[in-house]
């Protein structure tokens, strides 16, 4: 025999126990019988269901009762259910999480998750809500079953995780984002229409801004926004203020916003922008058929870069009380002024 080989033990011996392991303890790990409950370390080790891992079977169930709803399936989660394709270990890899963040959003409040549903269903991964607010969407939630897709009834404090904000309005989508459109791509396809309003944005970035203009796009007819990064129309607060204005505008992407400008003038367009202390009164000036406003950042406006590349320059009239008007506000202005001209 080898120097490495180790002797047999004689059949039926039982191997020797290491120090400490004394039967007390070993039988604390013995199975349960049929009819008794499984010892008290076993189940401790095992991961408990949480109301984030199992959707509730039906809307109308009570607050009351979420703990134990919790540990119930509406239906049995497959690989529709999560975003992400697993590894042959059984683990999702960074890469992939990454690409579908990516490729993700955050659809916030009642109105917007609404209007989202009636839009585009089918881009709707999964839904958070609220208990108070599953019998408003218990037609997505029968919906998201059928299509073996997950939703969560989880409380405020959860949601609020979720979202990221305490302003959620009591349900979340996530949501695969609107695919991207381009500039050129958006006048190439539209070069036939002879009424046509655009938004250009020069560094303008906060959220619930952004919200309110769309929202006065959407009311207005305005097609398409034009921004280096339009990705931002798709945030969980933009989308919220914007009440679902997000479905009907498209984010117009560019690399450089002044040479973003005169692809515009090419096509027909004529640029306009604000001043707060010249340029033609609103309520006098002849708006174009087909025009781009232009609006820049919230403190410093355009850029004279961009300030150059403009035709005409307004100035919306008032007490002069304060220097300037919100940039959400003063796009809704003249967002109406336009399409009220244009009905004449």
């Amino acid at each position: 025999m080898s120097a490495d080989a180790k002797p047999r033990r004689p059949h039926g011996k039982p191997a020797p126990t290491k120090a400490g392991n004394s039967t007390a303890q070993r039988s604390q790990r013995k199975p349960a019988r049929d009819g008794e409950q499984p010892n008290r370390e076993q189940t401790a080790q095992e991961p408990a269901d949480s109301a984030l891992q199992k959707p509730w079977a039906k809307a109308g169930y009570k607050a009351a009762s979420h703990k134990h709803a919790s540990t119930k399936t509406a239906f049995q989660h497959n690989a529709k259910d999560t975003t992400a394709t697993k590894t042959a270990s059984g683990k999702v890899s960074a890469a992939t999480l990454k690409q579908h963040r990516l490729e993700e959003a955050k659809v916030q409040g009642e109105n917007a998750c609404r209007v989202c549903f009636t839009k585009r269903p089918e881009s709707v991964v999964k839904m958070y809500l609220e208990a108070s607010m599953a019998s408003k969407f218990a037609d997505v939630m029968k919906y998201l079953a059928a299509h073996k897709h997950a939703y969560h009834i989880v409380d405020n404090a959860e949601l609020e995780k979720v979202a990221g904000s305490q302003h959620h309005g009591g349900v979340v989508f996530v949501v695969k984002r609107k695919p991207d459109l381009t500039l050129a791509a958006y006048l190439a396809a539209n070069k036939h229409l002879k009424q046509d309003c655009l938004l250009a944005l020069d560094g303008v970035g906060n959220p619930h801004n952004l919200g309110a203009i769309v929202r006065s796009c959407a009311h207005f007819g305005i097609k398409g926004v034009i921004m280096t990064q339009p990705y931002l129309l798709q945030s969980g607060a933009a989308s919220r203020t914007a009440e679902g204005g997000v479905e009907f505008v498209d984010g117009l992407s560019c690399e450089h916003l002044p040479l973003a400008l005169q692809l515009c003038k090419q096509a027909g367009y004529s640029l306009v922008t604000t001043s707060s202390h010249a340029g033609v009164s609103l309520y006098q000036s002849q708006l174009g058929s087909k025009v781009v406003v232009v609006f820049g950042e919230e403190m410093d406006g355009v850029s004279k870069q961009v300030a150059n590349s403009t035709d005409v320059a307004l100035q919306i009239p008032g007490s002069g009380q304060v220097e300037s008007l919100n940039v959400s506000v003063a796009a809704s202005l003249i967002l109406g002024e336009w399409y009220r001209q244009q009905q004449r």
